[in-house]
């Protein structure tokens, strides 16, 4: 009974690590912190640079945050993990996890902690997130893309390949000939919609802004994060960020993702 018992909680264990590392998988890049809360200056006793360095161990394809990044994920920042390292030390040893969030602030993976007693602080610091990373031997990485949609012409074709009967009897019907338009007639000349983006004005607030349009009224408010033009949509399930001098918002509504864009003036 009790061997039935523990073979079930490694395999609930087993699944639980595949699922973890499968959604992982999905993330192109890993953005680390350049600076850590608990440090004053940044990139101070080279923690982020460490950091960095242990996830590229790991096959990740890592940027600081104050690094030049890519073009696609300028376009789309959840194609990277946040990698934060926070502290919990006590008077006579230095404590330090390392954390993985999405573009949400969700927190996707956790190690354990890692601990040093050396006094030194840059020495301390740099052992104690080693420890933490080799807690993560279970975190394994390959990129795996999540699937595209399939295109409307493949489903389309899915949908007209239907089983045929052979004992149905099907009619030859003769081609109509279309009738040659009629000359002459007025045509009608139908105007494409140009895209009206609204302009957003932003007033200050507790960590962050609020967003008003010229009523006025309050479309957003809009909460600050460590990456660069990037906010997060409070009251919503979404982020509001910055793409070549247009302001996108994508954010779930009613289980559909809404993407909007603006022109804010900050």
């Amino acid at each position: 009974m009790i061997k039935k018992i523990a073979f079930s909680l490694l395999l609930v264990l087993a699944m639980s690590a595949y699922s973890q590392n499968k959604e992982i998988n999905n993330y192109k890049y890993i953005i680390v912190q350049e600076k850590f809360d608990f440090l004053n200056n940044p990139d101070q006793y080279q923690t982020s640079s460490l950091t960095k360095f242990l996830f590229q161990k790991k096959g990740f394809t890592v940027f600081l945050s104050n690094e030049t990044l890519p073009n696609d994920l300028l376009q789309n920042r959840c194609l990277a993990l946040t990698a934060n390292v926070t502290e919990a030390s006590s008077l006579f040893s230095v404590k330090t996890i390392i954390e993985l969030e999405d573009c949400y602030g969700k927190l996707i993976y956790s190690s354990k902690e890692g601990k040093s007693k050396k006094k030194d602080y840059k020495k301390g610091y740099q052992e104690s997130i080693r420890n933490a990373y080799k807690t993560m031997s279970d975190l394994e990485y390959t990129y795996i893309p999540e699937k595209e949609v399939a295109q409307v012409n493949e489903v389309v074709k899915s949908e007209v390949a239907l089983p045929i009967n052979k004992n149905t009897i099907v009619k030859v019907v003769p081609e109509v000939k279309e009738a040659a338009p009629v000359k002459n007639l007025v045509s009608t000349v139908i105007a494409k919609p140009s895209i009206v983006i609204e302009t957003l004005y932003a007033q200050v607030k507790t960590n962050g802004f609020q967003l008003v349009n010229t009523t006025p009224a309050i479309i957003f408010q809009i909460l600050k994060t460590n990456v660069k033009d990037v906010f997060i949509i409070k009251g919503k399930n979404g982020i509001i960020y910055k793409s070549e001098n247009i302001w996108v918002a994508e954010y779930y509504e009613n289980n559909k993702l809404v993407v909007k864009q603006f022109d804010i003036k900050f």
